[in-house]
């Protein structure tokens, strides 16, 4: 995205979700395992930097080590690590644009028009969110918000919810279809997610 465009958008934070216990890679802080020579987090960051005005991290610990990938750290602003909607709130509250943009620590494919295609989608449909599709299914931690909704999902952590599709079903969403880019979706759950991933930065990069 260039500089006009972001103008036209009023503003874009993108948030790179890290702020996990990471529990399937043994409480490891998954964005920082190396992957391919980088930590996960740097191969996100790249790719999700250009399409935005400037980016966040969402981290509740080793803040040192994330703030050399972007321009702010940021952690939950609830306690007791409530999931990736805590992150979305963190986000939000530290956001200087008016949308927030979403991806994972731990999915080094994101595509180079992540921001676009979501806003696009958004303007489309009227909508107050705008979430990834890959054809086969929702990937709900890939989405635009307005910055604008924050309270209201501050309301609703506080409130015991805690899934994404179930504050999805509250507010006005469009579904963008990525399903010609399914693999941009992959992520690192396990030490065998990334043997596989990393063969495949690997690859793409010969």
């Amino acid at each position: 995205m260039n500089a006009g465009d972001e103008r036209a958008n009023g503003g874009i934070t993108g948030v790179i979700l890290a702020g996990g216990r990471s529990r399937r890679m043994g409480g490891t802080d998954k964005g920082l395992i190396e992957l391919a020579g980088w930590p996960m987090v740097a191969h996100v960051a790249t790719r999700l930097r250009p399409q935005v005005d400037e980016l966040v991290i969402n981290a509740n610990r080793n803040a040192a080590a994330y703030a050399e990938h972007a321009d702010r750290i940021v952690a939950d602003t609830l306690e007791g690590f409530l999931g990736p909607l805590a992150g979305v709130l963190a986000g939000m509250s530290a956001a200087h644009g008016d949308r927030v943009v979403t991806a994972p620590c731990d999915s080094p494919f994101v595509p180079p028009d992540l921001v676009g295609r979501l806003c696009t989608g958004a303007e489309a449909n009227r909508a107050e969110i705008a979430v990834a599709h890959d054809g086969e299914r929702q990937q709900p931690v890939f989405l635009l918000a307005a910055t604008a909704l924050g309270p209201a999902l501050a309301e609703w952590l506080h409130g015991g919810g805690r899934k994404i599709d179930a504050w999805f079903a509250g507010h006005r969403v469009a579904n963008v279809d990525f399903s010609d880019c399914p693999e941009a979706f992959l992520n690192i759950n396990t030490a065998e997610d990334r043997a596989r991933i990393e063969v495949r930065l690997q690859e793409s990069s010969q």
